[in-house]
């Protein structure tokens, strides 16, 4: 099977180009697409994360913007927002900057989209905190597919996001403390609820081998989805980097993590290579890799892509990797 790449809906920016950036622009965009286009991504959700209300009042207008924007549009696909209605709690917000968390608010979301245009097809946010179930209600009867993460959720708060529209979880696996609970703990509940998808970053370093097998079993391959969750980063040769303030380190086998810390800071894989991490795992066919890595997050969001470039590079898999044809 050949096709012109994968489709990645947790993006938060590529070689050096930050789709949160208060300096964000139309052109920084395009170069973003062009160089994930040459690396085996084929459209993407850009992803912005919890940020300042002026960080969003102009990262949204210029997504905006590229969602129009000729040679862009057969790209994206939707904007990804990743916050600001997470968890505070330390351990639950990762790498989000907790002065710019604020609780779910109907209204703050409207203003966001009209600012993105109507483009926030994805919405993350913690189903535990107060204002959650409404803005859960308002976001699914509009479009937006909504998302728990970056939470701490108990059950009850859990089935009671998914009665109001949740669908998803992301990075299923991650975005939570390193020490839980091993029983009463987020994770089981999301992973044994069949109405949820699950969102998995499979680069490598963010989830364990056995644990993506475990996975995989409790959604099957129907419900799994892979993402990059690659920050602005990737694609950059290692180094020590800043990242919201703070040092980061992107390591010669591609970790990026918080200087110091044992702590995550995104990833820096394309979806070539998550999909090839996955592959060497042996879990899956072929056609089932299709499936997780590009039609799944496709009907996810409801989308289906058309007429590709002719010059958007194809996307072949043989001895059990893909590779760029």
């Amino acid at each position: 099977m050949t096709r012109h790449g994968f489709i990645d809906i947790q993006l938060n920016g590529f070689k050096g180009i930050n789709f949160s950036s208060p300096d964000l622009t139309l052109d920084q965009v395009r170069m973003a697409t062009r160089e994930l286009v040459k690396a085996g991504t084929v459209a993407y959700c850009p992803t912005v994360i919890t940020s300042s209300l002026d960080n969003f009042k102009h990262s949204l207008p210029i997504l905006a913007a590229a969602m129009r924007d000729k040679e862009l549009k057969p790209h994206l696909l939707g904007i990804h927002m990743e916050g600001p209605f997470i968890s505070p709690i330390e351990g639950a917000r990762g790498a989000h900057p907790p002065e710019h968390i604020i609780k779910p608010d109907v209204d703050t979301f409207k203003h966001f989209q009209e600012w993105a245009e109507g483009n926030v097809v994805l919405l993350t946010l913690a189903p535990e905190v107060e204002g959650a179930l409404a803005l859960i209600r308002y976001a699914s009867e509009n479009g937006t597919v909504v998302s728990m993460g970056h939470h701490l959720a108990e059950d009850a708060a859990m089935e009671a996001a998914v009665h109001a529209g949740a669908r998803v979880c992301t990075h299923l696996g991650n975005g939570m403390p390193n020490m839980i609970n091993r029983h009463q703990n987020p994770l089981w509940w999301q992973l044994a609820c069949d109405d949820l998808t699950g969102i998995f970053i499979t680069d490598g370093h963010h989830l364990p081998a056995d644990y993506i097998k475990v996975a995989l079993r409790a959604k099957t391959v129907k419900r799994f989805v892979v993402v990059s969750d690659a920050a602005h980063l990737a694609g950059l040769p290692p180094g020590v980097y800043d990242f919201n303030g703070n040092a980061a380190v992107l390591a010669p086998n591609g970790r990026i993590g918080f200087k110091d810390t044992p702590y995550l800071a995104g990833s820096s894989a394309t979806m070539l290579q998550c999909m090839n991490y996955l592959a060497s795992l042996n879990l899956l066919s072929e056609a089932d890799l299709w499936k997780v890595g590009y039609d799944n997050p496709l009907r996810l969001l409801g989308r289906r892509l058309g007429r590709q470039p002719s010059d958007t590079p194809a996307v072949v898999f043989k001895n059990n990797q893909f590779a760029l044809a």
